[in-house]
């Protein structure tokens, strides 16, 4: 058995019933090229119950297909359409409302915007983009903001976890633009409620019976829970001593890892089985 919480013999039964589980992926499965010890092997066994999953992230340094070529060197059994990002929520958001949006990403994002209009933008897009997060285009941002764009955020993560510590999420640079404009960014990722619910269109399964794992305690857990759904926060990642204190409610579940967290759906399932 996983490395569980000193609560195992009560966890279990604080899940409800399950019917599709939604996974982050940095901080959660892996950090940059570090897999979380156990992660591949869990997914494994969490694919053998043949549960529905989707892998959720606010992940924006890299558009999808470089993420999914990541996972999958390191050993990760994951398919392109299993994978939900805060850019593809962005993408869509840009073309229902027809914009034309100037792009402050990183180059490697880019694809993802792949036939987007960007002349004579009328919107601005901000993801991670440490490449392009200095004065001179941040103060390019504040004036198309100030001048009517629409501030799009793919998320507003305060930071998130490398392999050299913590590092600074687009959160505090979109924040920056809204106190100067006076204005309100639009945000498309998590923990917004409908980053969630599309995740799980197709997946045939009430928000009440999926689950949220991941290492972000406002981000995915809350905003999963807000969403209806079960949270399962683990001590990975950007975790930090008692994060799961800051939300009400709090997590459903806090497990050390991702294979712990495995451990438990599986439990649970097996006792409704049973």
């Amino acid at each position: 058995m996983q490395r569980l919480d000193n609560r195992t013999a009560t966890m279990s039964a604080k899940l409800g019933r399950i019917g599709a589980v939604l996974i982050d992926l940095s901080g959660t499965m892996h950090i940059e090229n570090n897999v979380i010890p156990g992660a591949v092997e869990a997914l494994q066994r969490l694919r053998n119950t043949r549960i529905p999953l989707k892998f959720v992230t606010n992940t924006t340094k890299d558009c999808k297909r470089v993420l999914y070529e990541q996972l999958n060197r390191l050993g990760f059994d994951i398919r392109l359409d299993e994978m939900f990002t805060s850019l593809t929520a962005a993408r869509l958001l840009v073309e229902e409302r027809k914009l034309r949006p100037l792009l402050l990403l990183q180059d490697s994002a880019l694809e993802d915007f792949e036939g987007i209009s960007t002349d004579n933008p009328n919107s601005v897009v901000v993801g991670l983009a440490p490449d392009y997060f200095n004065y001179d285009v941040i103060n390019k941002v504040f004036r198309l903001v100030l001048e009517g764009s629409t501030l799009i955020a793919v998320h507003k993560a305060r930071y998130y976890k490398r392999n050299d510590g913590m590092a600074l999420g687009p959160g505090p640079f979109v924040e920056a633009i809204e106190y100067a404009t006076e204005s309100k960014a639009v945000v498309v990722g998590k923990p917004k409620k409908g980053f969630f619910l599309s995740a799980l269109k197709g997946m045939e399964c009430k928000p009440q019976n999926a689950v949220m794992i991941g290492d972000d305690v406002r981000d995915d857990v809350g905003g999963a829970q807000q969403a209806g759904m079960q949270g399962i926060l683990v001590k990975t990642g950007k975790y930090r001593e008692n994060d799961e204190m800051k939300i009400d409610p709090p997590p459903t579940v806090t497990c050390d890892d991702f294979p712990s967290a495995v451990e438990l759906i599986i439990q649970s399932l097996e006792e409704v089985v049973s």
